[in-house]
């Protein structure tokens, strides 16, 4: 990817009534006019669920949902953040004193995140601070990454209200790295996106380093999101931060078993398959004959490791999961290692654009749900029964995206037949419910990819 900075475009025509209201609120806040807007969108990913922190490509795209702010520089040194939202609270603070705590995931606090970020990349003894009024377009908690978007906006306001440069490519690294200050250990796919997506295209992103290429999707395709409603929080629980437990240790186990390989050395399935040198089909044949499918105990992974409990917390747990006494590791490998195969293959099917590409596309998003479903445990009964709706209305394939335990689906579907597969699901899934039915204008809809994230003048 090469070294690319953000540009301040004008805004869209289809967009203006959108950034006067913003931009009416913050008048009416601060008595003044922003000096800028910064917009930052969400993400679906099509492919390539829980993969990105063990050191393998995902291809996400970025939806037309988003975070917008209007903002202005505040030299005092003062952090104001407003949300038009009533339901979330004000924030107001010193940008010389951030201290964010991981008790609860209030939204400002992954604002928080993106400003303390990019401030440890600069040694600058005079920091300005900045006000703004934020508008977000993005389902929380559905799996669609609001809470990244909001982490890439606030830090791109802290840039600018500085006068700070820094590239694309470094951004996303800072944003990727700074959400974990919340206590979410995601691996930067979502900030990835979000920063450089590319209007009309996929993107398939590797990281250590990062990379980011454009994927064209068959011409005759569209993708629909449908939101189960189920909400799951990846800061406010525990699951998330386990898998990531369970994926390191599973791979600390597997080159323990490597008579070459150094396990403290290693945290990432992605490093044991890097570090042996082996195929995907050929690190799968490892795991089947190295892992137990039977859950592992605490004891059990310290005495293959052969360091007690307390080392174990230090080279293999995070603050919240010292706590998890039983750990599923063949399982989780399993997922890991053939997402990474799926996603090689449905890359290779846009590439190659074949007659039955919608079908193959298709049938490796069945193939990755089932897997995320059954292997990786981070499904939801809403969303099992979401995609199987899906699919009998017209989706090719369909599956969970984000995070899991709630949130979307994405599903591939014939141009032709989205209003066929929108219908379906919106009398199937969200009428029959009366706590959904109000709800399925902003939960249902279809989208293109959308461009990413980019300041614009007010």
């Amino acid at each position: 990817m090469s070294e690319e900075n953000f540009s301040l475009l004008p805004v869209p025509d289809n967009k203006k009534d959108r950034f006067a209201l913003l931009k009416e609120k913050f008048v009416h806040k601060f008595g003044e006019d922003p000096a800028f807007f910064a917009r930052a969108p969400g993400r679906v990913n099509l492919i390539g669920e829980h993969i990105d922190y063990c050191g393998y490509s995902v291809l996400p795209m970025a939806i037309e949902q988003d975070i917008l702010m209007a903002v202005s520089p505040d030299d005092s040194g003062k952090l104001t953040f407003v949300n038009v939202d009533s339901q979330y609270e004000e924030f107001s603070g010193d940008v010389m004193q951030i201290l964010i705590t991981k008790d609860a995931p209030l939204w400002y606090k992954y604002m928080l995140c993106g400003v303390l970020g990019v401030k440890e990349n600069f040694c600058s003894l005079v920091v300005n601070g900045f006000k703004a009024v934020v508008s977000g377009t993005i389902p929380p908690s559905a799996g669609l990454s609001s809470s990244s978007a909001l982490v890439c906006c606030a830090a791109m306001a802290m840039l600018r209200s500085n006068s700070w440069p820094m590239s694309k490519e470094k951004l996303c690294e800072v944003c990727a790295k700074s959400e974990h200050y919340i206590g979410t250990e995601g691996g930067g796919m979502d900030q990835a996106i979000s920063l450089t997506a590319s209007a009309g295209k996929a993107k398939h992103i590797e990281f250590n380093p990062l990379r980011t290429t454009d994927v064209q999707l068959p011409q005759d395709v569209e993708f629909v999101v449908s939101n189960s409603l189920a909400e799951m929080n990846k800061a406010a629980t525990p699951y998330f931060n386990i898998r990531v437990v369970e994926c390191r240790i599973a791979a600390q186990i597997l080159a323990k078993s490597q008579p070459n390989l150094k396990w403290r050395e290693v945290k990432r399935l992605g490093d044991v398959q890097s570090q042996l040198g082996l195929s995907l089909d050929a690190i799968l044949e490892v795991v089947s004959s190295t892992l137990h499918k039977e859950p592992y105990s605490k004891a059990e992974v310290c005495k293959i490791l052969e360091i007690s409990p307390e080392e174990l917390a230090e080279t293999s747990l995070s603050a919240n999961t010292r706590d998890v006494e039983s750990f599923m590791l063949y399982q989780r490998a399993q997922h890991v290692y053939s997402e990474a195969k799926r996603v090689q293959a449905f890359k290779a099917v846009c590439e190659a654009q074949p007659a039955n590409a919608l079908a193959q596309l298709g049938q490796l998003m069945d193939e990755s749900h089932a897997s995320c479903r059954d292997l990786y445990e981070c499904s939801h009964p809403d969303l099992d029964m979401l995609v199987e709706i899906c699919k009998k209305n017209g989706a090719q394939g369909s599956r969970m995206t984000g995070a899991g335990w709630g949130g979307c689906a994405v599903s591939i579907v014939k141009s032709d037949s989205v209003g066929k597969l929108l219908a379906g699901v919106r009398d199937q899934y969200y009428a029959v419910s009366p706590s959904k039915a109000g709800k399925v204008d902003a939960a249902l809809f279809a989208s293109a990819p959308a461009g990413g994230a980019a300041y614009y003048e007010v």
